[in-house]
């Protein structure tokens, strides 16, 4: 029996279409030098959400930390993800 190439030839032309997009955009983005002290803040941030306002500033930052196991005693992975934010409005 004879295998149907038509809806798997879509398939892969969406897909490698999507796959060279993404390839093109990540060679033209700059790469970012590490910048110690933001790494330092970032270490030391609580986990969990929190919202400061004052100084005509809002300031937030939330950190989610969780290790992640396959099977009782399986290979883990630590996921640490961490934001900080702050909106400021000035009049000019």
């Amino acid at each position: 029996m004879p295998l149907p190439l038509a809806p798997i030839a879509g398939f892969a032309v969406r897909y490698g279409a999507v796959a060279l997009a993404t390839y093109a955009i990540a060679r033209r983005v700059d790469h970012a030098p590490r910048d110690q002290r933001g790494e330092d803040a970032l270490d030391e941030l609580n986990e969990g959400l929190a919202v400061r306002r004052g100084d005509g500033q809002t300031n937030g930052s939330a950190r989610f930390r969780r290790v992640i196991r396959l099977g009782a005693s399986g290979p883990g992975i630590e996921v640490d993800a961490t934001a900080l934010g702050r909106v400021r409005f000035r009049r000019v």
